[in-house]
C-alpha cells in the first residue's frame, strides 16, 4: 500500500482488509482527502489477491457525521470552488464516485456502522453488500433539510434495499432515527450494540475468507447486483446458467466437492485477479438472444 492516507486507516490481515475512517475529533466528517483515500482503496482491495473481504468502520464514537460543513453555507456551492469552472453538465458528486468505486469492487464489502451514520455517512454504505449498525446509532438521509438531495448515488440503491414507500418517508422526511427504529425495514443486515458491531462484521467476514472461493463470491455478488435490475427471470436464468457451466470446470468447484466429501475445510486457490471468466464482466457487452 503505497498511498499516504491522512483521513483513513488501512490494514490487511488473514483476509480481511478494515478501512477505518479516521477523523475522530471531527466524528469522521467526510471530505475530498477521505473520498480520495477511499477510492483508491477500494481499488487496492480489488487488485490484491491476499484481500478476500473489506470491512469498513469509522475511529471513535462515530462511523461518519456527513459531509465536512465546516466551510459554511457555501459548503455544496462548486460555483465557488477554486480552480476551472465545471459545467452542471459535467459535475460528478464526491459521494457519488465513491459509491461507484464501492459497487465495482469485486470483493465482498461490509459497513461496520459502529455510531452515528448521516448524509454521506449513511449513503456511501448502500453500495456495500452487508450493513452492521450500532442500535443507538443515529441515521440520517437529511438532505432535504439541508437544502439540498440525495447524493452518492443513494436514489438507485435505497429503493432497492427498502422498496421505494420507506425510501420516500426516509428521504422526503430527512428525519433522524435511531438504527434500532429501523432494525426490521432491510436497511441493516444487523443492529446490536455498539460494543458488538465491529465483531460482528469481522465474524461474517472471517467465513466467508474460510469456507468459500473468492471466484464464487465475486460472482454471486456481480449475479446479485445485476439480477436485480434485470427485466425478467429469463434473463437472469441465462446468466446464471453461463456462470454455472463455467464455474462447475474450474478447480475450485472440484476442491470445493473434495473438501465436502473428506469433511475439511476447503483450500480454494483461485484468484479474482487473473482468474475470473473471460465472459466477465457480461452485462457490458451486446445481449445475445438464444
Amino acid at each position: 500500500m503505497k498511498m499516504d492516507l491522512m483521513h483513513t486507516q488501512y490494514k490487511v490481515d488473514k483476509g480481511i482488509a478494515l478501512i477505518t475512517l479516521n477523523r475522530p475529533e471531527k466524528m469522521n466528517a467526510f471530505t475530498p482527502h477521505m473520498r480520495k483515500e477511499l477510492i483508491g482503496l477500494m481499488d487496492e482491495t480489488d487488485r490484491d489477491d491476499d484481500v478476500r473481504v473489506v470491512v469498513v468502520t469509522g475511529a471513535g464514537k462515530a462511523f461518519c457525521a456527513g459531509a465536512d460543513l465546516s466551510a459554511g453555507g457555501a459548503t455544496f456551492d462548486g460555483s465557488r470552488k477554486e480552480g476551472p469552472k465545471i459545467p452542471i453538465s459535467g459535475h460528478r458528486d464526491g459521494g457519488g464516485q465513491v459509491s461507484l468505486a464501492i459497487y465495482k469492487c469485486r470483493k465482498p464489502v461490509i459497513a461496520a456502522i459502529n455510531g452515528h451514520a448521516v448524509g454521506i455517512g449513511i449513503t456511501m454504505t448502500l453500495a456495500m453488500d452487508m450493513r452492521i449498525v450500532a442500535e443507538e446509532a443515529k441515521i440520517g438521509f437529511v438532505f432535504a433539510r439541508r437544502g439540498v438531495v440525495m447524493e452518492a448515488c443513494s436514489s438507485w440503491f435505497l429503493p432497492r434495499i427498502v422498496g421505494l414507500s420507506k425510501a420516500n418517508e426516509l428521504a422526503l422526511t430527512g428525519r433522524i432515527f435511531r438504527a434500532a427504529e429501523e432494525a426490521g425495514s432491510g436497511l441493516f443486515n444487523h443492529v446490536v450494540p455498539g460494543e458488538q458491531v465491529l465483531s460482528k462484521a469481522m465474524e461474517i467476514a472471517t467465513e466467508i475468507v474460510e469456507n468459500t472461493s473468492g471466484i464464487s463470491a465475486a460472482l454471486n455478488k456481480a449475479l446479485l447486483q445485476r439480477g436485480v435490475v434485470e427485466e425478467d427471470p429469463q434473463s437472469t436464468h441465462l446468466t446464471d446458467s453461463h456462470c454455472f457451466y463455467w464455474v462447475g470446470m474450474q478447480k475450485d468447484a472440484r476442491e470445493g466437492i473434495r473438501s465436502f466429501l473428506e469433511k475439511r475445510p476447503p483450500a480454494f486457490s483461485m484468484k479474482v485477479s487473473q482468474d475470473m471468466p473471460d465472459f466477465y464482466p457480461w452485462w457490458k457487452e451486446p445481449k445475445v438472444v438464444p
